[in-house]
């Protein structure tokens, strides 16, 4: 099954301790008050991939076997709105799930959900092992429904921005060369229900489209069935591609309204990949936000219109290390500005609002739901931290994910050594 089509390779969460020393001032002074989003539907793992203006959340919720050794046996997509939780349902499948950037301030949600059809060519683009066909949704008013393909059968949404516009990918009619009998792939904005394709770049096959703005931009990659080759920008239908270390394999998340797109990219030398951030939209130049201390990779998954970037890190084998804000050139573990009481060790962040709260995964510490993986959202207060959670967890829990999660929680790329 093609990395394109998977959209996979989730990792084993990892809990360590790193407090930095060198913080600015303008974020070391910055603490949080952080709730946990708890579960659905008797669920046991959950994580927050979008968060709009009003503190809103949308979040990936799954439900593993009773004795978490086995597979995840379902996903849904839900919104947590000031703790009302809503199970936004499927599209007659099984499952939902979610990508980044999913909720706007009027609390329309996008994401991906089985029909009760099985995949003609065997594919199993929403990866709950069912070769269902998954296809993009739009949920407004309590109503789940189908966004259009581009003729194929596949696809999902990712992003929506205030004007209800959505970005994502679909399939087409055309057969994929490199991935037979799968079809190509083009990113998509949807806008008023009419899908608008965004080519790729160059001569690459397929593109996938992540993040919008409220300006219409959207950001994505560009490359073939088992590669990210390009990040790329799209502007009124046409696909620019983002300057990289050097190296092909590069791919932009999320972009703000100021044009600053942030992602990954493979490092100059192609050993690892970091975080990226791309500024002056008139001549594009990126930043590489490197990683943390005993951290290997890194990985820029939110920005807001003050520039705050959020993301993770991870170690070199993959696990997911950290969540962190980067803010005027540091980057700085989450886990320093949560207070120990929060009982939540933050392993991933993905998007930030405008009014600086974050949205993410964390490892539950303590207490009858140690061990397990819940979404949380942090918001920012003015009040020194005080002891950390950094401080307390100096040992990382034994944590046991599903033998499947890797297919439906979060999505790597092929961006070189991150190719599983």
């Amino acid at each position: 099954m093609s990395t394109l089509r998977q959209l996979r390779n989730f990792w084993i969460l990892w809990v360590t301790t790193i407090v930095l020393a060198c913080c600015s001032d303008a974020v070391a002074q910055v603490s949080y008050t952080v709730t946990d989003l708890g579960d659905l539907n008797g669920g046991n793992l959950g994580c927050a991939m979008g968060v709009n203006n009003h503190g809103w959340t949308e979040v990936m919720y799954g439900t593993q076997d009773p004795e978490q050794t086995g597979p995840l046996v379902q996903g849904r997509a839900g919104v947590n709105i000031e703790g009302l939780k809503i199970d936004l349902g499927t599209l007659g499948g099984k499952n939902s799930w979610t990508n980044y950037n999913g909720i706007n301030e009027r609390g329309e949600a996008v994401g991906l959900a089985e029909t009760a059809v099985p995949d003609p060519d065997g594919e199993d683009v929403c990866a709950f092992g069912t070769h269902l066909t998954c296809r993009p949704f739009l949920w407004r008013n309590g109503h789940m429904s189908a966004l259009p393909t581009l003729g194929g059968n596949n696809g999902q949404a990712s992003g929506i921005n205030k004007h209800g516009q959505i970005a994502g990918f679909a399939q087409t009619t055309v057969t994929d060369s490199g991935c037979p009998p799968y079809q190509i792939t083009y990113g998509v904005i949807w806008d008023k229900g009419r899908a608008q394709p965004l080519p790729p770049v160059g001569s690459d096959p397929d593109a996938v489209a992540f993040g919008i703005n409220n300006q219409g931009q959207a950001v994505g990659y560009s490359g073939t069935c088992i590669a990210a080759n390009n990040a790329v920008l799209w502007e009124n239908g046409t696909a620019t591609a983002l300057p990289t270390l050097e190296v092909p394999g590069a791919l932009g998340v999320a972009i703000n309204d100021l044009s600053q797109i942030v992602g990954q990219v493979a490092s100059a030398d192609g050993t690892t990949a970091y975080g990226a951030l791309w500024q002056n939209p008139q001549n594009y130049t990126i930043t590489s936000l490197n990683t943390l201390p005993g951290d290997f990779y890194s990985f820029a998954e939110g920005i807001n219109n003050q520039g705050q970037v959020v993301g993770s890190t991870q170690l070199e084998n993959g696990d997911w290390s950290h969540a962190f804000i980067w803010q005027d050139g540091v980057m700085t573990d989450l886990n320093t500005l949560f207070p120990a009481s929060s009982n939540l060790y933050a392993t991933m962040a993905n998007s930030i609002n405008e009014r600086g709260q974050i949205s993410g995964m964390a490892t539950v510490l303590s207490g009858p739901n140690a061990g397990k993986i819940h979404a949380f959202l942090a918001t920012p207060v003015n009040a020194s931290v005080g002891k950390s959670i950094a401080d307390v967890a100096r040992t990382h829990p034994k944590i046991t994910l599903p033998a499947n999660v890797g297919k439906q929680l979060l999505h790597r790329l092929g961006l070189g050594p991150f190719e599983q």
